[in-house]
């Protein structure tokens, strides 16, 4: 079983700053795929920076024809929602098709409801203005080949441990769409253990390299987006085990992890 959480880590972590500026970044190609992503449903914890469980999620994925189809849902506590759907396929390297992310609720001060259709280069942003109205914003662009919104875990799952820096692009919002570049690098094996039975993670350091951009979100919002953390079990078929990030702009690091159910309680 292989978990999606549908790259919320650094698509989050900068929605919604107030900007107007582009960005200039040259794209990388799409990643080479070294393991074919298949059915499965998992299950995810999210948890506050003082270890409270503040939502459950289920991150299912299934094949149809040549196309996967990867949705990842998280409900919190308080209400809230996360949904993330994203169709890819996985000839040779991975190609986004199309990705949907939907964040409402208490939990997020920027509500959102964001479509890329990577075929067509149109992304529209659904978010309630401020007379309570929904609005719509709809913008054409040319989104590189190696887009991940959504499949940043395959993508990285597939990388080799020994790997040099990987670049890869992802869509965020500015508020308007621009795209931005995701530094991925190996920080090294650390230490885990399943039941008390000792295993071994690769640590993945993945940086939002802002371009241009740089110099003007850090003063918008105090500070530079955070790096995020991913750990993934390696073997024969590598699989995601951790990440921790910000789910919204200046929002705390939260950290998500597989979970499995609890019986006799």
């Amino acid at each position: 079983m292989k978990y999606t959480f549908a790259s919320r880590l650094c698509f989050c972590a900068l929605v919604m700053l107030p900007l107007c500026v582009g960005v200039m970044l040259a794209h990388a190609d799409p990643v080479t795929v070294r393991y074919v992503e298949g059915s499965y449903h998992g299950f995810l914890e999210m948890r506050a920076p003082d270890g409270h469980v503040v939502a459950v999620g289920d991150s299912t994925s299934y094949v149809h024809g040549d196309r996967v189809t990867a949705q990842t849902v998280f409900h919190f506590k308080d209400g809230s929602i996360d949904d993330e759907t994203a169709v890819f396929t996985q000839h040779h390297v991975f190609q986004l098709l199309s990705d949907r992310h939907i964040q409402k609720g208490p939990f997020f001060p920027h509500p959102m409801d964001v479509t890329i259709d990577a075929r067509s280069g149109t992304v529209t942003v659904r978010s309630p203005g401020k007379d309570g109205k929904e609005q719509v914003q709809t913008e054409h662009m040319k989104l590189p080949p190696d887009l991940s919104n959504g499949i940043v875990p395959q993508v990285i799952e597939s990388l080799r441990p020994n790997a040099p820096e990987t670049d890869i692009s992802m869509v965020v919002m500015t508020p308007k769409p621009r795209v931005v570049k995701l530094a991925v690098s190996s920080d090294g094996e650390d230490e885990c253990s399943v039941l008390g039975s000792p295993r071994k993670a690769t640590h993945y350091q993945i940086k939002v390299d802002l371009g241009g951009l740089v110099g003007v979100v850090a003063p918008l919002v105090g500070k530079a987006p955070p790096d995020i953390q991913m750990w993934i079990i390696g073997g024969e078929v590598p699989t995601f085990s951790r990440e921790i990030g910000p789910e919204y702009a200046e929002g705390p690091m939260m950290t998500i992890q597989l979970t499995s159910p609890a019986w006799g309680q």
